[in-house]
Formats: C-alpha cells, sequence, structure tokens
C-alpha cells in the first residue's frame, strides 16, 4: 500500500469519525429532550449509514477503534494499520466534540456540567442508574454483537451493497437499547471525544469505555470466525 492511499484511509477516518460524533451526541445536547433516546439512537445509526456511503470505499469506514480492532482479529484489517487507524478516530472525535462544545455553548445559560455534554457513564452517571457491572456488560454485548454484524454484511457472501444499512441500523438499535444504561458508547473514540468536556467524573469513567468495547470486539470476531466461513472477507 502505498503511503498515499494510508493517507487517505485515515483521512477519510478523520471525516466520518468526526460526523459520527458531531451527528450522535450532537442530537444528543443539542436536540436531546426534544427528539428522546428514539431520536438519538436514529441519529447514531444515520450518522454510520451515511458516512458507510461516503468513505466506505476509501476507509471501509471504521470510525472506531472497536471496530478496527474487531476487523484485524476476524483476518479483514492489516495489522500495521490500526494505530494510525485508532489516531485518526480519536482525531476525528475530538475534533468533533470540540465544534460541538463551541456551538452549545453559544447558547445562553449553556451549563456543561449539567448537560453531561452526551458522555457515557456507569452508577451515578448512568442514564437510568445502571452499575458498574451492568454497564460493563452491556458494553460488551452490544459491541459483540456489532462486529458479529459489521463481519456479516461485509462478507462477500451477503447481498452486495446493503452493508452500510445493516450497520447503521444495527447501530440504532444498540443504541436504542442501551442508552439507559450507559449513554451507549460501543466506540472509545466516541467515549474519549466528550469525556474531554465533560469533566473529572467522565474521564475517571472512561476506562470501562475502551475495555469493554475492546474485549467485545475480540468475542464478536471469534464468534464470527467460528460461525462464519473461510470464504468470507
Amino acid at each position: 500500500m502505498s503511503g498515499n492511499t494510508a493517507f487517505k484511509q485515515c483521512t477519510a477516518e478523520v471525516f466520518g469519525t468526526f460526523w459520527l460524533v458531531l451527528a450522535g451526541c450532537g442530537s444528543a445536547v443539542l436536540a436531546g429532550s426534544d427528539i428522546g433516546y428514539l431520536g438519538v439512537a436514529l441519529a447514531f445509526g444515520l450518522s454510520v449509514l451515511t458516512m458507510a456511503f461516503a468513505i466506505g470505499h476509501i476507509s471501509g469506514c471504521h470510525l472506531n477503534p472497536a471496530v478496527t480492532l474487531g476487523l484485524w482479529v476476524g483476518g479483514r484489517f492489516p495489522g500495521r494499520q490500526l494505530l494510525p487507524y485508532v489516531i485518526a478516530q480519536l482525531i476525528g472525535g475530538i475534533a468533533a466534540a470540540t465544534v460541538l462544545y463551541f456551538i452549545a455553548d453559544a447558547k445562553p445559560g449553556f451549563d456543561l456540567a449539567a448537560s453531561g455534554f452526551a458522555a457515557n457513564g456507569y452508577a451515578e452517571h448512568s442514564p437510568a442508574g445502571y452499575s458498574m457491572a451492568g454497564a460493563f456488560l452491556t458494553e460488551v454485548v452490544m459491541t459483540m454483537m456489532f462486529i458479529v454484524v459489521i463481519l456479516g454484511a461485509t462478507s462477500t457472501r451477503a447481498p452486495k451493497g446493503f452493508a452500510p444499512i445493516a450497520i447503521g441500523l444495527a447501530l440504532a438499535l444498540i443504541h436504542m437499547i442501551s442508552i439507559p444504561v450507559t449513554n451507549t458508547s460501543v466506540n472509545p473514540a466516541r467515549s474519549t471525544a466528550v469525556a474531554l468536556f465533560a469533566g473529572d467524573w467522565a474521564i475517571a469513567q472512561l476506562w470501562l469505555f475502551w475495555l469493554a468495547p475492546l474485549l467485545g470486539a475480540v468475542l464478536g470476531a471469534g464468534i464470527y470466525r467460528m460461525i462464519g466461513s473461510k470464504q468470507d472477507g
């Protein structure tokens, strides 16, 4: 792979993750009281669906360190690109959170601490008060299923052209299930980006939203390799 191709792929991941965080977290921060959990869930799903059509042919549209790890474990992604992709995703996510902060702060009376800034959390910072154990299990299982869907939908034996729809709908469904538990991460880049603005508690709890999605990604890839075919890829 040429250096120019790798640069274009990482740049696509920056912009793709930027869109996911701006659209998904932005819907929660700026319009959450109007559109509710369902609206936020659809915003996250639509952000991935639209960007998968836009950049899927360039970078694969991972937008998520857990997805990148899962694809590597699943034999679909080269290990030498893991770190560059993760760095690109973090850059895109943090850039989006920065833009979102300035937009939100433009409204008189905006209180960053009170809003939570769409940060992920457990215990007293879980939207519905779920424990750390419940949050951890939720994030592991949701990410695991997300990776299974991604690997299956992008298989060479799957119907052509429908992968973005399946993946976007899967992410929306995941949010419908788990927003009350953790605000839904399944994406360490998304969690890190807003945690940097949300404050001490979000940063202190950030470990869970790295460890659980990464573990779930490994499990999901392992499951798909077990049930899939050597012809998949």
